[in-house]
């Protein structure tokens, strides 16, 4: 689409003619160089041959008038002048001209620039409809994430006692939606649940299958499970959710039985990083609990028996349930931050049944950078009156 600025008609047919024939040219003609933009905004040219010498407005007016607007800011104009002189093409390029002849230029040189200046010009206008897709895609995306966060979170318990314990938590999705959920809820009179799960990878799928994981759990709807044995649990849900009939996913868990009667926690984990069970007093007092497991992740390995094990619980100790969103973060330095430094960071807040998350996730935001978190961070810490 080729719009030509020039006054004298002679020039307009002399261009016409020029172009008469060439496929895919479609040929305009302005001779006011005042009704320059409205021209170009009504037939929307690929290319502008713009002619210097005009009365009353003359040519760099117009590309003055044309490169301020925003509409036309990229638009490709090929000045036109009867001037050779270097100084008034410097002014031309200076002012935004993409290119420079001498009228009349040859026909098949005249040509040849209109296409290549149309290609280029039609290309950026391809790749910024594309850029613009993706735009609108990747917030249509975010916002999909955003509210598929504020659903699992909407499952997530609320903090408080149940049940002779007391529980409080920290849920930090990431941008692009882990597989966290975990939850606590009581079993009978005496046993207290208390579990978290973590599905691979990210997005709207990850959080599917670890909502309906967390369902299973929290409903007590797998079939013919003892949900107060930990290894009966995984084992269930190791059933219940092969990897193949779920995308390929599979998912870590740690599950956990508090027996208040016997003051006992009884739990298995699957592939997932161990809980720590910290007792009451001062850091340099007190001896921590990795409460840790041998079994696999859940979903990879059918007809698995998950083992459990089982382990006192002193008065005010603090149970601390975690992800690996927590630790596995990548820190301006390079490095990656490790399990060993997190509880360790955990093993010194202060005791009392003090949990201090706030602290924590404080000092885990200040390790990686203060960015965006790669994974989603969950923290579940239980205190046992």
């Amino acid at each position: 689409m080729v719009l030509l600025v020039d006054d004298q008609p002679i020039i307009g047919e002399a261009i016409r003619r020029m172009l008469t024939g060439e496929d895919s040219l479609d040929f305009h003609y302005c001779r006011d160089p005042g009704s320059a933009l409205t021209v170009a905004a009504d037939t929307a040219p690929t290319v502008v041959l713009l002619d210097l010498v005009m009365p009353e407005i003359n040519g760099l007016e117009v590309l003055r008038r044309l490169r301020a607007d925003e509409r036309f800011r990229e638009l490709p104009i090929i000045v036109l002048s009867t001037k050779e002189e270097a100084a008034v093409k410097a002014e031309a390029f200076a002012l935004g001209a993409n290119d420079y002849l001498v009228k009349l230029p040859d026909r098949v040189e005249l040509v040849a620039r209109i296409r290549h200046h149309s290609r280029g010009y039609i290309a950026l206008l391809e790749r910024n409809l594309a850029f613009e897709e993706l735009r609108i895609s990747r917030a249509v995306l975010a916002e999909d994430l955003a509210s598929a966060a504020r659903y699992v979170r909407s499952l997530l318990p609320p903090p408080g006692d149940l049940a002779g314990i007391r529980a409080d938590w920290r849920f930090i999705p990431s941008a692009d939606l882990g597989g966290d959920a975990f939850g606590y809820h009581r079993l009978d009179d005496d046993h207290v649940a208390i579990y978290l799960l973590d599905v691979c990878g990210h997005g709207v799928g990850a959080a599917l299958l670890s909502v309906s994981a967390l369902n299973a759990v929290r409903g007590e709807s797998l079939p013919n499970t003892d949900f107060r044995d930990p290894g009966a649990v995984l084992t269930a849900l190791n059933r219940a959710f092969p990897m193949e009939r779920h995308n390929d996913m599979f998912f870590t868990m740690w599950y956990g039985v508090y027996d208040r009667r016997r003051r006992s926690l009884r739990w298995a984990g699957g592939g997932h990083p161990p809980a720590r069970l910290i007792p009451p007093g001062s850091a340099a007092n007190r001896n921590p609990a990795t409460l840790d497991s041998d079994n696999p992740l859940l979903g990879a390995i059918e007809g698995l028996d998950f083992s459990s094990r089982e382990v006192a619980v002193p008065h005010e100790s603090t149970l601390y349930l975690f992800s690996d969103g927590t630790y596995e973060i990548p820190r301006p330095d390079g490095s990656m931050g490790t399990i060993d430094q997190f509880l360790e960071l955990i093993s010194s807040r202060p005791g009392g049944g003090e949990t201090a998350l706030d602290s924590v996730v404080d000092q885990i935001r200040t390790l990686a950078g203060g960015g965006d978190l790669a994974d989603d961070l969950s923290i579940l810490a239980v205190r046992f009156e």
